[in-house]
C-alpha cells in the first residue's frame, strides 16, 4: 500500500504539467496579433493601389460615361445617350473592325510561332537558357515606344525590308503608309512578341512524361501522330491559358498603332484601334464621358471573349484529374 502511494505522489507532478499550455496559449495571442499587424501593414499599399488607383477610377469612368463631360469644366448627365451615340459612329465600327482583325489573325500566329519554337527548344538545344533568354527578349520590348519607332522605320518606303527587297530586284511598298499593308505590318509586329508564351508552352512541354511518346513510337505512330493525339491534348491547359491571356493584351494594344501611324489611326484608318480611337475621343476631342463608354465597352467586349474561352473550354481542354 505505501508503495501505492509513494507512486502517486511521484505521478502527481507529471499529471500537473499540462496545466502551464494555456500560459504558452496566451503567450502565443499577442504574437499572432503583431504577425497580423505586419501583415496587414505590407499589404496596405496593395489596398491603398487598389482603391485609389484602380477601383477609383473604375467606378469614376463608369459615372462618367453617364455624363458629358469634357475635362475642364463640370459634368452634365445625359443617360444612356453616350452608348446610344455608338451605334451611329462610324469612326467606332472602323476602329472594332481593325481590332477584331488584329486579334482574330495575330493571336493564332503568335501562338503557333510560340508552340513550334517551344517544340525545338524542348529536343534539348545546346545553351537553352540563352535562346530562351533571347527568344524572350521581344515580349519585354514589343510593347515599347523605341520598338514601334524602329518597326516604323523598317517598314518605311527606305526601310530595311524595301533595301533586301531591293536587292533582289523587287520593288517594295511604303508598307506603313498605305492601306493595304499597315495593319498587316503591326500584326507581324504582335506576333514577333511571342517569348512569354513560347516560355510558357516549353515548360508545359517538360512536363509531359517521355513514356507516352515511347509508347506511341513503339504502336508505330508517327510524329504527327504523336503531336496531335499526345502533345496537344496534354498541353490543352496551357494553350487555353495563352490564348486567354493573349486575346486580352491584344484587345489592349495601342502604343504600336499610336507610334506607327503618329498618332492618326491612319492611312485612311487602317491602323485604328480600338483603344487608340478612345484615346482621340478622351485626350484629343476632351469627349471623355463618350470615351468611358467606350472603355466600358471594351471592358465587356473583353470580358465577354473570355467568359466563352471559359464555357468552350470545358469541350477541348483536358486536365489530369
Amino acid at each position: 500500500m505505501s508503495a501505492l502511494l509513494q507512486r502517486g505522489r511521484d505521478a502527481a507532478p507529471d499529471q500537473a504539467a499540462p496545466a502551464s499550455r494555456p500560459r504558452r496559449g496566451k503567450s502565443a495571442a499577442p504574437r499572432a496579433k503583431r504577425e497580423n499587424l505586419a501583415a496587414y501593414g505590407f499589404l496596405a499599399p496593395w489596398f491603398v493601389g487598389l482603391v485609389f488607383i484602380t477601383a477609383g477610377p473604375l467606378l469614376a469612368s463608369l459615372y462618367f460615361s453617364f455624363t458629358d463631360y469634357n475635362l475642364i469644366g463640370d459634368h452634365e448627365w445625359v443617360g444612356v445617350e453616350n452608348y446610344e451615340r455608338m451605334f451611329t459612329d462610324a469612326r467606332l465600327h472602323s476602329a472594332l473592325r481593325v481590332t477584331f482583325v488584329y486579334v482574330f489573325v495575330s493571336v493564332p500566329l503568335q501562338l503557333a510561332l510560340a508552340l513550334a519554337l517551344a517544340m525545338v527548344l524542348d529536343r534539348g538545344v545546346r545553351g537553352l537558357p540563352l535562346y530562351r533568354s533571347v527568344y524572350y527578349l521581344p515580349s519585354l520590348l514589343g510593347g515599347s515606344v523605341a520598338i514601334a519607332i524602329l518597326w516604323r522605320q523598317v517598314f518605311g518606303a527606305e526601310g530595311l525590308i524595301n533595301q533586301v527587297l531591293g536587292f533582289f530586284g523587287i520593288q517594295g511598298e511604303g508598307w506603313v503608309s498605305h492601306p493595304d499593308y499597315a495593319l498587316g505590318t503591326l500584326i507581324v509586329l504582335n506576333v514577333w512578341t511571342f517569348g512569354a508564351p513560347m516560355v510558357i508552352f516549353l515548360a508545359g512541354l517538360r512536363q509531359i512524361p517521355a513514356m507516352y511518346y515511347e509508347a506511341a513510337a513503339v504502336d508505330g505512330a508517327g510524329p504527327m501522330s504523336r503531336f496531335w493525339n499526345i502533345t496537344v491534348p496534354m498541353l490543352t491547359p496551357i494553350i487555353f491559358f495563352n490564348l486567354v491571356l493573349q486575346i486580352i493584351n491584344a484587345f489592349q494594344t495601342f502604343t504600336q498603332a499610336f507610334i506607327v501611324s503618329g498618332g492618326t489611326g491612319g492611312p485612311s484608318d487602317s491602323t485604328l484601334f480600338f483603344t487608340l480611337y478612345l484615346y482621340q475621343r478622351g485626350f484629343g476631342a476632351f469627349d471623355m464621358g463618350y470615351a468611358s463608354a467606350m472603355a466600358w465597352l471594351l471592358l465587356m467586349i473583353i470580358g465577354g471573349f473570355t467568359a466563352v474561352n471559359f464555357l468552350a473550354s470545358k469541350y477541348w481542354v483536358f486536365y489530369g484529374d
